[in-house]
């Protein structure tokens, strides 16, 4: 559900990176974010923009960083705005290789890029976080040591997060989180595709997400369950 008219809220600030949230107001906190590579060949470094919600300001926020270089589909169903602001910029939608039925949404004139273990140059290695039939989920995230973009399996949104949780699985994915693809990993920050991404003790917020998953399945439930009931 959308929060009214778009009002571009920045998110996730970092060294190289920032992301925002189009609709602050709106339930489902869609979290866009955009990253900068250094490019030896230009006086700009090359910027990444991951599942975009376009907004007012966008633009200006994308050239703090530097130029576009590509717009990058991380979840099926998290096509977006991609194609508008792909083609506003004049480069191409870059897709996993493996993930389909996302193209016939970009329109006819939009260039895809197909990726496969990595995305392109940028030093993000592609991780296939999830890749199922039922429910129909197509989910790419990326981790370049330090950086680790989830599009939709972590959030940081209430209806993500349990008692004392800084990260949660979503919901449908309490009792089969994607343990075997996530944990281990020692990001400096992870960044999410609905909600404010954690900046401090990111390792620890994920791994307690992902090891506290199903057991704290109920009590997130129950939460839900109570904030849609009328009272």
């Amino acid at each position: 559900m959308k929060g009214g008219e778009p009002d571009l809220h920045e998110i996730d600030r970092y060294d190289g990176g920032v992301g925002w949230i189009a609709y602050p107001d709106e339930t489902m906190e869609r979290a866009s974010h955009a990253f900068a590579v250094a490019n030896e060949e230009a006086d700009e470094d090359n910027v990444w923009v991951i599942d975009p919600v376009d907004a007012p300001g966008v633009d200006d926020l994308l050239e703090e960083l530097g130029s576009v270089a590509g717009v990058v589909i991380g979840l099926d169903r998290h096509v977006r705005d991609s194609g508008e602001v792909a083609a506003r910029h004049d480069v191409p939608v870059y897709v996993a290789e493996w993930m389909t039925g996302v193209t016939e949404d970009l329109g006819p004139d939009v260039e895809i890029e197909r990726f496969e273990s990595h995305l392109a140059d940028t030093g993000f290695e592609a991780l296939r976080i999830r890749d199922s039939s039922l429910p129909p989920w197509q989910e790419v995230g990326f981790f370049d040591g330090e950086t680790l973009i989830v599009p939709e399996s972590l959030g940081s949104g209430s209806y993500f997060r349990g008692d004392r949780e800084r990260l949660g699985v979503h919901p449908m994915l309490r009792i089969t989180p994607p343990t075997s693809v996530l944990s281990g990993l020692d990001p400096e920050r992870v960044l999410v595709g609905h909600g404010v991404g954690v900046h401090e003790r990111a390792a620890v917020a994920l791994e307690d997400a992902l090891s506290n998953s199903r057991r704290k399945a109920p009590g997130l439930y129950a939460k839900t369950l109570a904030s849609a009931l009328p009272f």
